[in-house]
Parts: C-alpha cells; structure tokens; sequence
C-alpha cells in the first residue's frame, strides 16, 4: 500500500517502500496522465539537441527501455531567443516540442532552461533573467519568456529557473543573491502558472519542481521555508543540484518526488545518491563510457567475487587489440540490441575504423545495463536489503570505471567551449597528414593550384594509379 502520496496538476507521485521519509532510499512510482508511470528510483536521459546522444529516436522507442526525456531549452534557443520549434504545427492539445523531438508519446518530457551538465556562461543573471548559452552564443533568458515557453511547448514536467554560479564558488554576497534571485524567480513562475488568478481552464498542466540551491541549509533557510508553506500546494517535486541537498529536504517535503542534477563518477557514487533518497538521477558518465569506446558491465546485487580478492572491472575497453577476434558478446547473457547481434570483434574493428556505428551501438549496451542496474537496486530496496547489497557491490567491484586507450567521437564545441583563450583541441585533427599540404598550399601566392610531383609520385604517396 502507498506510504505517502503527491499530487500535482496531472502528475501523481506515490512512494511504494521506504525506511524513512528523508535521507534514506525509496521506491516509488512518478504517474502523469497519458504517459508511461516511471519507477524511481531510475536515471534520467538527458538529451543534445533533442535527442539522446548517438541513438535516433526511432531506436531509442524500439531498441532500448529509455522512458523519458529531459531536454534544456537552451538547445533549442537561436538568434534573438527565437525558436525553430515555433514554427512546428500541432494540435490544440499537443506539444510542439515533443513532435519537434520525434519523442515518444507515451513517454515523458522534461524542459529545464538549460541542458546538462550546463556550460559556463560569461554574462551573469539578473534579478528577471538567467544566463544562457544557445547555439548562436550566449544570451539571457528572461523570466517571463520561460514561462510563455512553458505554456507554448507544453512539456509534462518543468524545472523551475535557479541563480546558479558555475565553475567557481560563489561569495557570500553572491550567495545571498542566488537565493532571493531564486526565490522570486519560484514565486513568480508559480503565480502565473497556477495562482489562484489565472483562472482554472488556464491553469498549465505541467508539473513544476522548484530547484534547490547547492548551499548550506541556512544560508536558504527561508526559500525552503516557503517552500513548505506559501508554494506547497503548487509543487510536483524538487530539483536539487548536489547530493548533500538532499539532508535539507524537510519531512513536509518528503513525499515530493526528486530529480538530482548530478554528475557521479559510477555506480558506487549512484548508490550513495539513492541512499540519500534521490528518485530521478541524471547519469553523464553512461555517454562519457560509451565516446570511450567502454563497454559497461556491471549488475546490482553484484555477483559473487571470483579470482580471489581481485576487484571485477566495471567495464571493458572494447579498443582493446585482445578483442579484436573475439567472437563473445560485449557481455555474456545480454538482452540488449548490440549484443543479441554483434561480437566484441566488430565493435574493436568499428572504433579502429572511427566508425560512427560503435558509438550508437555502445551507447544501446550501456543504457541497457544501466536498466537492469535500476531494477536490481529498486528491488533490493523493497526487499529490505539494499545497505548490504551496497557493501557487497563496492568490494566485489573496481572503484572507478576502466580508462579507454582509444579516443573518442568529435566533440561538440557548443557543448564544450574553451575555457581559456587559445586551448588546444580537444581533439586531434583525424586527417593530420593533410597539414603539410595544407601549409604549403596557404604559403603560395598563386592562386593556382598546381601538383608538386608528376604520375609516378601521386602513386607512390596512394593518392591515384596509373592507368
């Protein structure tokens, strides 16, 4: 029988087991009217630009278990804040944003302003904007524009805007700040989505979790409070930005669901994050893993321990030449899409290749893994047993995930800027042999183009044969 219960517009939020109703792990059930029910604890997808990272969204529906969706409006921001999904048609009832997304419409959507984990950004917040960083650079995103947004791409569930400091630690001056920023921008948002003035057929049907800073308990000690009393009834759940937020959560709160914005090192730090009640966590190492070329293998209870006292890998460097004729699966008795249909050998042979396809069909595997890693926790919860399992899981496996010899897919440069002015790449230049043509070409003062070798050299260096 449901211990707590939490109901919001058309979101419902019931907690199935629990030891307590703050800082300890849960099981629960997040329920929004036409879409999947999800069961926390769970992880939550976040998306670039509307998709899942390597997967198009045709697999993501039919290749993996992914049931929701969180994507920052930043990404979907250009010139002048204008936005191209405005320009999509739709039903009166139906969201723009998720058809601009192909997402599934049984699955849902989270809009915060800003992806994750989010970037730096040089112009700071003001006490009705936040600083974004959109495709066209950066920009503010006032207040009163995310709300109309919200209204406009009707997603089922919305983070509310925070006076967030990255990068560096915030003064106290500036903490103070945040917190009133934040504060009035909670306050503002909720009048206007769901006051007691607009009038109840306008009332915006998306939940709202209103975020918590990553300070000390006193230094917004009355943000919470109010939290619990003038905004209570107005909230779906919270969105926290650090695991030690999670001891700020008063019991009144408690039965509102938690999304943790974190960004954890591996499952050891996962499970300390459930421990201290996190319902939805988001997981960037799951992508990190597979641009790595890794192979996550990992289950929760853990297995019994073999080869003595020898930690068990978390997972497998598949750029690695000891698989290159290896016919296995990337984990024995996986279910997945890329293990029922390729071996390890195809995988070394595609990453060898710089072959985009490994990076989907890894980024399968390891969402795969993380499915089952969730359901055993879930389930060990339930059973009572989840603290021990804990212990046994961090000394059956390897404290850290395996480093990977190979190098990853290009990165994004709107995603990862250069913190400091003229930084190296991030990333080789995969036709390098090129530069010294390249070099000698931009030092002619011709504009003429004119080969340096006759046929017999263009065929000694591969570039043609003769015929």
């Amino acid at each position: 029988m449901d211990r707590e219960n939490t109901r919001s517009v058309n979101m419902t939020f019931s907690v199935l087991g629990s030891s307590g109703p703050v800082l300890a792990p849960r099981v629960g059930k997040l329920a929004i009217a036409g879409r999947k029910a999800l069961a926390t604890p769970h992880y939550l997808p976040v998306t670039s630009r509307g998709v899942v990272p390597h997967i198009s969204q045709d697999n993501v529906r039919n290749e993996t278990d992914i049931n929701a969706l969180y994507a920052g409006l930043e990404d979907f921001l250009g010139k002048h804040n204008k936005s191209p999904v405005n320009n999509i048609s739709v039903d009166a009832n139906e969201s723009p944003l998720r058809k601009f997304m192909c997402a599934s419409p049984d699955s849902p959507l989270i809009l915060g302003p800003r992806r994750f984990p989010a970037i730096a950004c040089p112009p700071v917040n003001t006490e009705t904007s936040i600083a974004i960083s959109t495709s066209d650079g950066y920009r503010q995103l006032p207040g009163e524009q995310y709300i109309q947004t919200i209204r406009k791409f009707k997603p089922d569930l919305v983070i509310g805007l925070a006076d967030m400091v990255l990068g560096k630690p915030p003064g106290n001056k500036r903490r103070g700040k945040m917190v009133d920023r934040t504060h009035a921008y909670t306050r503002d948002a909720l009048d206007k989505l769901y006051g007691d003035a607009v009038p109840e057929a306008e009332k915006c049907p998306a939940g709202y979790f209103a975020p918590i800073l990553p300070l000390d308990n006193t230094q917004q000690t009355l943000y919470l409070d109010d939290l619990e009393t003038e905004f209570r009834s107005r909230l779906a759940g919270l969105a926290l930005y650090e695991s030690a937020s999670l001891s700020f959560i008063p019991e009144s709160l408690g039965a509102l669901p938690r999304i943790l914005f974190s960004d954890p090192s591996g499952p050891h730090e996962v499970l300390r994050e459930i421990s201290l009640g996190a319902d939805l966590l988001t997981l960037p190492f799951i992508g990190v893993s597979s641009d790595a070329g890794i192979a996550l293998d990992f289950t929760f209870p853990a297995p019994p321990q073999e080869n003595g006292n020898e930690p068990i890998a978390l997972g497998i460097d598949m750029w690695s030449s000891q698989y290159a004729k290896d016919t296995s699966a990337l984990r024995e008795g996986c279910e997945c899409y890329a293990c029922r249909r390729h071996h390890r050998a195809y995988f070394n042979h595609l990453l060898n290749a710089k072959e985009m396809t490994a990076w989907a069909l890894l980024q399968m595997h390891n969402f795969h893994v993380l499915d089952l890693f969730f359901q055993g926790v879930r389930e060990s919860i339930q059973r009572g047993s989840f603290e021990e399992d804990v212990k046994v899981f961090n000394r059956v496996y390897a404290s850290t995930l395996p480093e990977s010899t190979g190098t990853g897919p290009r990165l994004r440069g709107y995603q990862f800027p250069s913190a400091l002015t003229n930084q190296p790449r991030r990333t080789p230049r995969v036709y390098g042999r090129l530069d010294d043509a390249l070099k000698k070409f931009q030092d002619s003062q011709s504009s003429v183009v004119t080969p340096d070798t006759d046929a017999d050299g263009l065929e000694q260096h591969g570039f043609a044969f003769k015929v």
